[in-house]
Parts: C-alpha cells; structure tokens; sequence
C-alpha cells in the first residue's frame, strides 16, 4: 500500500494509506505510526463520527478497527496485499467528540497465508472496543 506521511498538523510524524479511499477520504483519516516498534493506529473523534446519542458510531469504530488489523499487523504482511476474512468485536465505552482514538495490539500468529490478530481501541485512554481478526494474506504487490 502507499503510505503517505503527514507533513503538517496534530498528525505530523503519522501515516496513512492513501489508496484506500474509504480510509483515507470517507471514514478518516486513520493514521498510524511506530512508537517504541509497535504499531499504533489512531484519529480524532470529528462530528460527523457520533450517532444520535452524541458518541462514536459503532460502525465507525469497527471500521478503525479492520484498518488497525493491518497496521498492527504490517510487518507480517511483508509487503503483501491482504482481506480481513473474519474480525469480531466487543464494545465497552462509547467515546464522544474530540476523543483521541487510539488502537494498539499484537500479532498472535502469522503463518503462511492467515495472519490472527488483536487489540483494542480506546478513546482519550478509556478502553472502547476490543477486537479481533483474520486476515488473509495474498500475492506481495509488485
């Protein structure tokens, strides 16, 4: 994927994949970094994020969190496409605007072609959603 490193703002120092259009342009933009090696992904929770009840949309974290299976996941992945195959997910807070929403976690087994990952999303440091996936590795891009 390419990755685009921002220049300027609250994100300086971030990346994100800029040929994902939902991503990059619709849901996010979702960013992510190494700190200390590990993988983090995050954004800041905007208005058009929340439902009704004033706090982020369920479907918006779920989505950030299918994005984060791959962040935390990009050294497994070695360059190569991938498609989450499987991902479920529990929530346990509701963040609300201007939230700083973070996603960290592991890599519990990468093999040949499935790589099972998992983690957890909070906002502003309160656990939000915890989750986990499969993702299907495919061909390297050439």
């Amino acid at each position: 994927m390419a990755k685009v490193e921002v220049i300027t703002g609250e994100f300086t120092g971030w990346s994100y994949w800029d040929d994902e259009p939902f991503e990059a342009e619709a849901a996010g933009p979702f960013y992510t970094r190494l700190e200390d090696g590990e993988p983090v992904a995050a954004f800041r929770a905007e208005r058009r994020h929340l439902n009704g009840a004033g706090v982020v949309h369920g479907g918006c974290l779920m989505t950030f969190a299918d994005f984060s299976l791959f962040a935390i996941a990009t050294h497994a992945m070695d360059g190569a496409y991938g498609l989450t195959v499987a991902m479920t997910s529990e929530f346990l807070s509701g963040p609300r605007e201007g939230a700083w929403i973070e996603a960290r976690g592991e890599v519990l087994r990468a093999g040949g072609s499935l790589i099972f990952v998992r983690g957890i999303i909070t906002g502003d440091g309160v656990p939000c959603l915890n989750f986990s996936g499969t993702i299907k590795r495919l061909r390297k891009r050439g």
